[in-house]
């Protein structure tokens, strides 16, 4: 596990996302997260919704069906899914500012809480399925995060979760210059390895479903991000004031090293598809169970 120089916890996370918030939006819009490319042709704002439909694939998600978006940012994947999918979705975000911008930009069956997924305050198997799509990165308790999730959800429960990944047995140069800087500089409190991650959802009693490394279908996210960076530093007072005066613009750092973690193969996105027990071998049916308000 790569673990920062400087500790990093929830409130250094709410902290970055809360006042870096204009400059997220203004470089890379509503989805806080990485773009799957199939063809290379896609605009940035068709690849980011490819990864929402692909973690909706891998759900088999069903109509009626309660579900969980951990770390769910601005609510754009809640959204997108609870439309297409016609499921209903409790979403959890640590930022202040996100869950502004999701309340202010509701849809019907997805709630927003400004609550930390660690302490969620769901009931017992209230769940039908769940998604983290590069919020476990930022969990000071990793083993708990999954813990959590396999506890919230029903038998049969399925949980997909993309996750930046440190290379496996990362050389010394890679974690000092790359990995640990990419950590501190993102408020991530820890990055995982691959099997680091196998083993902890194990441990919590998921099942590994599937596993695939899209390294390099999402690896372009980061120079589309710098260039709009760029461009916004240059053209617009109000980012260049957030970029040069922010207590967290040392993540501007992080764009050219993750260009550069990406290329060198020590940085990694995977896609884990685990599963939790089903009952007596019964197959999961849609609606099963009830979604209940955190306490």
């Amino acid at each position: 596990m790569i673990v920062p120089d400087i500790s990093q916890n929830a409130v250094a996370v709410a902290d970055h996302y809360d006042e870096l918030d204009p400059i997220y939006r203004r470089v890379w819009g509503e989805h806080v997260h990485h773009g799957l490319w199939a063809t290379g042709r896609e605009t940035p704002a068709e690849a980011v919704e490819a990864l929402v439909d692909t973690v909706g694939d891998r759900l088999r998600l069903m109509p009626g069906e309660a579900c969980i978006d951990i770390g769910c940012g601005y609510g754009s994947t809640a959204r997108q899914l609870a439309v297409t999918r016609k499921v209903r979705v409790t979403g959890f975000t640590l930022s202040a500012e996100q869950a502004h911008y999701a309340a202010a930009h509701p849809v019907p069956d997805v709630d927003i809480h400004l609550r930390d997924w660690l302490v969620n305050g769901l009931t017992d198997a209230s769940a039908n399925a769940a998604w983290a799509i590069e919020s476990s990165e930022h969990m000071v308790d990793k083993p708990r995060f999954f813990a959590e999730a396999h506890r919230v959800l029903s038998p049969g429960g399925r949980f997909v979760v993309c996750a930046w990944l440190a290379e496996t047995d990362a050389s010394g140069w890679k974690v000092r210059h790359l990995l640990e800087p990419i950590c501190r500089e993102g408020r991530l409190p820890s990055m995982g390895t691959r099997e680091e991650y196998e083993a902890m959802a194990e441990a919590a009693g998921f099942a590994i479903a599937d596993y695939e490394d899209v390294s390099r279908r999402v690896a372009r996210t980061w120079p589309i991000c710098a260039r709009r960076l760029v461009k916004a530093l240059l053209v617009d007072r109000e980012t260049r004031r957030l970029a040069l005066g922010a207590r967290n613009r040392i993540f501007v750092l992080s764009f050219p090293r993750l260009i550069l973690a990406y290329r060198t193969g020590a940085m990694h996105y995977g896609i884990f598809t685990l599963e939790k027990a089903r009952e007596n071998g019964a197959p999961r049916e849609p609606g099963a169970s009830t979604q209940q308000e955190p306490a």
